[in-house]
């Protein structure tokens, strides 16, 4: 399954929405390489890469939650603090097992499914709040 950016996904601020784009680009990149059979070296730097983007998009969305004295800050924290435990225990599946194609497709549709859910849910209620603001 590839997954799209389109206009539904904007929140409306351009540097979250950017990262948003580019962490899709690189589950799909993932999500191809490992049907492609790409060295198990490929998929887990795609995989590495991903997670440290994920820890900085967070931490940017996080510090502008702070910024904008955004309410609902502590709760927003807590989601991604257990997303990237999540992420965490995939990752370590995948380096014990290998990026086979099963485990990757697990990790792809589980970040790909959190990551649209918590960018039309969460991220548009903070973007709101932050347009508000400005």
């Amino acid at each position: 399954m590839k997954y799209e950016w389109n206009e539904n996904l904007e929140c409306g601020y351009e540097e979250i929405d950017n990262q948003h784009k580019q962490l899709i680009e690189t589950l799909n990149k993932l999500m191809k390489a490992s049907s492609e059979g790409k060295s198990e070296k490929v998929v887990l730097e795609t995989l590495d890469f991903l997670t440290g983007y994920s820890i900085k998009h967070f931490e940017d969305e996080e510090n502008l939650q702070i910024k904008y004295n955004y309410p609902d800050y502590i709760h927003h924290k807590q989601i991604h603090d257990e997303f990237k435990n999540v992420v965490g225990e995939l990752i370590k599946k995948v380096q014990k097992e290998g990026p086979t194609i099963e485990i990757i497709d697990i990790v792809s549709s589980t970040m790909g499914a959190w990551l649209l859910t918590h960018i039309k849910g969460d991220d548009f209620h903070m973007a709101g709040f932050i347009k508000s603001r400005l």
